[in-house]
């Protein structure tokens, strides 16, 4: 379990939620620098998308926008992100939840970077992301 304080409470998170998030988190095409940054700011899907991610240091190699929505949805499932509001509606930028402040600030702490991921890792990942479209 992690519990991240927000607000002055206390969140708990079951242990196979905090896991899948972490998963995703580590299997996902952006650099935990992108991460520390959802911290304090939105970024939006063109900032990500193409050379402009690259550049930035949030992505590992060009995405498209597709690429960049599919991704971030998936994390959004997991927890980690939401999308940012602002007085229109939704927007196309995102931020950390709770969950996913917890986790960013664990591998800060851990020395900055993200562990690789093996191919099982990858495998799990996929399988906890596409199976559940079928169902």
């Amino acid at each position: 379990m992690v519990a991240t304080p927000t607000s002055g409470k206390i969140i708990s998170y079951p242990a196979k939620t905090v896991d899948r998030a972490e998963l995703a988190l580590r299997c996902a095409p952006f650099h935990l620098a992108l991460f520390a940054k959802l911290r304090w700011e939105g970024v939006s899907v063109p900032k990500l998308a193409g050379a402009l991610g690259v550049n930035a240091g949030y992505t590992r190699y060009p995405l498209s926008e597709l690429n960049v929505e599919t991704a971030t949805n998936w994390l959004i499932q997991v927890g980690m992100l939401r999308r940012e509001v602002d007085g229109q509606g939704l927007t196309d930028s995102f931020r950390l939840t709770p969950l996913g402040l917890a986790l960013v600030q664990k591998w800060e702490d851990k020395g900055g970077k993200l562990p690789s991921v093996s191919a099982l890792d990858r495998l799990k990942n996929w399988n906890a992301r596409w199976v559940r479209l079928l169902f």
